[in-house]
């Protein structure tokens, strides 16, 4: 998401005391007796990132008028989940660069970074049932088992050069935009909102979600390393099959579907120039883009149903702001 973008920014600040109060229930939370979890945990988390998620949960529930702490308690919870996933990914992936610097898997090992992620996933669970509410404690246990089926059907499709679109967008779907449909549902279920006001929340944050994965996808081929702050190539070295690449296979000559073919079973980015110039001849890249500004549509959709105030107007520019995303 473009961070520096006005709107973006115009958008956050309407949070920004909110994200504060979260940042104090993550910094209590965090609290171990065992201080090698506290440090791994801290490590992660004071990475920076965007708290897209948090934040999603704070504006849609500003959006519907919800003023109670509760807020406060289930963005932390969401960020947990979120951190433990990125634990667990760079340790499957091998990653050694996140956020522009080494991963917490680098620095601690990965024994360490599995397990503090399994107790940010415990801890999670246990600020959920302090809610006393089961419908909460249902939409998040729910969502972190679509995510964990989202990992395994990715390893799954790893060096698979055969990987539909469609299957491409189940795994995002689970393993990405999950999340954020949990984040911005949950709003609705604190302000006890009807139905159908949840139902477009729901579907405001999976379309979201799944813009900003697909955007992220093209960004590992069209992005400045700097500035994202992890290795371009990363999702081919790991044999991530993205829809820049599915895209490039389908529109790519023989001889072009062939190197696809060869590199994405392999693994290597030796020719990662190769690859990067048949996705940029084939128009692979504008291609994605445009599957990303569909479902950024998708999500503006959503979002006219809600109450008009000036949330709900931020949460139709963080869709539309998406789309200028470069990190």
């Amino acid at each position: 998401m473009a961070a520096n973008s006005p709107s973006t920014a115009a958008t956050l600040a309407l949070i920004a005391d909110d994200m504060q109060e979260v940042d104090k229930v993550i910094a209590s939370r965090l609290q171990s007796a065992v201080p090698l979890v506290g440090e791994v945990a801290r490590y992660i988390i004071s990475a920076g990132g965007k708290r897209l998620r948090p934040a999603l949960l704070l504006l849609m529930s500003g959006a519907l008028g919800y003023t109670g702490s509760q807020r406060f308690n289930l963005a932390a919870v969401v960020e947990f989940i979120h951190t433990a996933t990125l634990l667990h990914d760079d340790v499957v992936d091998e990653s050694t660069l996140r956020r522009g610097r080494p991963t917490a898997n680098e620095n601690f090992g990965n024994p360490a970074s599995v397990l503090v992620g399994d107790f940010l996933y415990s801890r999670a669970f246990q600020m959920m049932v302090e809610t006393s509410s089961l419908r909460v404690m249902e939409i998040l246990a729910d969502a972190t088992n679509v995510i964990a089926e989202g990992e395994v059907q990715q390893l799954m499709n790893t060096h698979d050069a055969s990987l539909s679109e469609s299957g491409y967008l189940n795994v995002i779907r689970s393993k990405t935009a999950k999340l954020f449909e949990a984040s911005a549902r949950l709003a609705a279920v604190l302000a006890a909102s009807p139905p159908e006001i949840e139902h477009a929340c729901a579907s405001y944050g999976q379309a979201l979600g799944t813009a900003f994965q697909v955007i992220d996808d093209v960004l590992d081929y069209d992005g400045n390393a700097h500035e994202m702050g992890k290795n371009l190539g990363d999702d081919l070295r790991e044999g991530k099959v993205t829809l820049p690449l599915i895209i490039a296979m389908q529109r790519g000559n023989t001889q072009e579907q062939a190197l696809l073919r060869s590199i994405i079973e392999t693994g290597s980015t030796d020719e990662l120039s190769s690859v990067i110039s048949i996705i940029k001849k084939t128009g692979a890249l504008d291609a994605t883009r445009q599957a990303a500004a569909t479902q950024a549509q998708l999500a503006m959709d959503a979002a006219a149903h809600l109450p008009i105030n000036p949330h709900s107007k931020g949460l139709l520019q963080l869709a539309a702001q998406l789309l200028e995303r470069r990190t």
